[in-house]
Formats: structure tokens, C-alpha cells, sequence
């Protein structure tokens, strides 16, 4: 039996509602909308089919990127956040052999952050949250990272919640990347989505968060922003000059990617990355994705059921690992 016979879990898979689907305009060819739209606003069609098709049991749907991130104003980010939540649990309900939900929340505030999220796991049944990003702010300086220190009462509700929270790329603003400046083509998943949410990901290991909370789950996809590749450097530059770490974290930086993060394949399908991956985090902490509607799943799909991975790893990653995460019964 192949392997695209058995049941794989995706989880970085996102939909728009009407009110959203905009946000997600600039991503293809303006030839490619009508398609790119029709794929974010279904989620009992052509979804299902493409879930059938490539041997995907369960969907974990989160609403698109940036959306309530980008909503400077606290009190319309927190209503399109509930909004979203409970549009995204009347689906699930028609479906739930086949789709789970990522909490969409409100940064601007971490109380009401932390508000909607318990209320999305135990009211509304999901598994965790999905954020895009960086927060757009009306405070001082207009953005904000999830290192800082009002952030601390939310993660202890997440870490007691004891759900996983999904780090997703966004672009930076235009103020803050001069780098980009008459090379648009560098913006978005090409290369900005993965610097962008790598260093927001060295922040948070940076900060002494996981010191503070040492049970907290984080996912990134695309097979780690680049991360795994790098976390030797990150750790032993100039290891010949004798200085303390000029962060307030505790330990070694990889001591955090390796014990809170997992990553997934998301929208990176290449065994070589692959590969590294797992010899840097371990098979136990990759888990299948295909990015859908941004990627195909079926592209997705027919690269992991063949890639040059032993199948106790591809039955890890593609379902084991996830079901295990999220604690589903399997």
C-alpha cells in the first residue's frame, strides 16, 4: 500500500471570509485572483476534494494572513477575531471527521488575546492558535512582537492551556524593510516571509520566555524559516572570545528550537531541506502541511508519499507526530 493510501493531518491550510479574502490579493498574479479567491472562500468543496485526492484525513484551518495582525485598532481586531472563530467552528461542525480550527486572535491586546483563545479551546473546541505575524498597533511604535514583556500573561495562558500556537509569516511594513526598496520580488514567501518570522522566533527564544514557561508549543513552517540551517551560527559565532550571551535566555538558543518548536513542510517541498530539518529538530517534530490554497496540496502530497525518507518517518510526519501534538486519538 502507498503511502498516499494512508490518512495524513496538514495544518498550515487557510480560508478567507468575504471580509478578509482582500488581504490575500497580492500574493498571485492579478490572472491568478478569480482562482486564489475561489480556493480561500470554499472549504466543503474543493477542499474536501483535494483532501480526498492526496491521502489528507484532516485539515487544521486558520484564517489568512495578516487580517486581524494588520488592524491597528484593538477593539475591530478583537470583533474580526470572533467573527472569524465562530464562522470557522459553524464549519468545522459540519465537518469535524475532517477539519479542526486555529484560533485567529487579537495581539493588540494580550488580555483579550488570551480571552478569545480560551474561549476558542473550550468553548468552540479548537486546538490552538495561528498567528500572522507581528501585530499592527495604535501604541507607540506600531508594531508588536510577542517577546515583550505584556506579553507574559497571555503565554502563561497558553502554556496552561496547553495548546499549540503556529507563528506564520507576514511581511514587514514598508518602514521597517529599506532592504526590499525596488526589489519587490524578495517580499512575501520568496525570502521576507521566512526572515521576518525567523528573527520574531529568535526574539521569543532570545527573551527568557521559555525559561519563564517551559511547556510552550510553537510551530513554523515552511520546514523552519531557514532556522535549522542556521541554528549552529546562531549559537557558536566567534566562539573564540570568551563573553556571555548578550540575551537574557538562560540557555543556548538551540536548547529552545529543540525542546518548543516543531516545524512543518509547509510550502517547502524539498527532501534536501527535509533532510536537514530532521537532523537538526528531530523526525519527532516535523509534521506534513501543504499551504493550501497559496500551494497545492496535490504538489505537496506527491512529494512527501515519494521523498527519499524512510516510511517509520514518513508515517511520523505525515500523521504520527500531529496526532500526538494536538492529542488526538488515533
Amino acid at each position: 500500500m502507498s503511502f498516499k493510501a494512508t490518512r495524513k493531518i496538514a495544518l498550515e491550510e487557510h480560508f478567507a471570509l468575504d471580509e478578509t479574502v482582500q488581504d490575500s490579493a497580492g500574493f498571485v498574479p492579478p490572472s491568478y485572483w478569480v482562482e486564489l479567491k475561489s480556493r480561500l472562500l470554499d472549504i466543503q468543496e474543493r477542499r474536501i476534494q483535494e483532501m480526498d485526492n492526496n491521502g489528507i484525513e484532516l485539515m487544521i484551518l486558520s484564517l489568512n494572513a495578516p487580517t486581524v495582525q494588520a488592524i491597528p485598532d484593538t477593539q475591530a481586531a478583537y470583533d474580526l477575531s470572533r467573527r472569524a472563530n465562530d464562522f470557522l467552528a459553524e464549519q468545522i461542525a459540519k465537518r469535524p471527521d475532517r477539519f479542526k480550527g486555529f484560533a485567529a486572535l487579537p495581539m493588540q491586546s494580550p488580555e483579550l488575546a488570551a480571552r478569545e483563545l480560551e474561549r476558542c479551546v473550550k468553548e468552540l473546541g479548537f486546538v490552538g492558535a495561528l498567528v500572522n505575524g507581528f501585530s499592527q498597533s495604535d501604541e507607540k511604535g506600531g508594531v508588536l512582537y510577542y517577546d515583550l514583556p505584556q506579553f507574559r500573561a497571555f503565554w502563561a495562558t497558553v502554556q496552561t492551556l496547553d495548546v499549540p500556537f503556529y507563528l506564520h509569516p507576514r511581511n514587514p511594513l514598508p518602514a521597517h524593510a529599506p532592504i526590499y526598496d525596488g526589489h519587490p520580488w524578495l517580499l512575501g514567501p520568496t525570502w521576507a516571509f521566512g526572515q521576518e518570522t525567523a528573527v520574531h522566533a529568535l526574539r521569543l527564544m532570545g527573551s527568557g520566555l521559555f525559561d519563564e514557561y517551559p511547556r510552550l508549543k510553537i510551530i513554523l513552517g515552511h520546514m523552519g524559516e531557514g532556522l535549522p540551517y542556521s541554528m549552529w551560527r546562531v549559537d557558536n559565532r566567534n566562539a573564540w572570545v570568551k563573553t556571555e550571551p548578550a540575551y537574557p535566555a538562560k540557555r543556548r538558543i538551540a536548547d529552545y528550537f529543540h525542546e518548543n518548536f516543531w516545524l512543518t513542510t509547509s510550502g517547502n517541498f524539498r527532501t534536501q531541506t527535509l533532510v536537514d530539518a530532521m537532523l537538526e529538530i528531530g523526525s519527532d517534530r516535523i509534521l506534513f502541511s501543504a499551504d493550501w490554497p497559496f500551494e497545492n496540496v496535490d504538489h505537496a502530497a506527491e512529494w512527501f508519499d515519494t521523498a527519499s525518507i524512510s516510511d517509520n518517518d514518513r508515517i511520523k510526519i505525515g500523521r504520527t507526530n500531529a496526532a500526538r501534538l494536538f492529542k488526538f486519538e488515533d
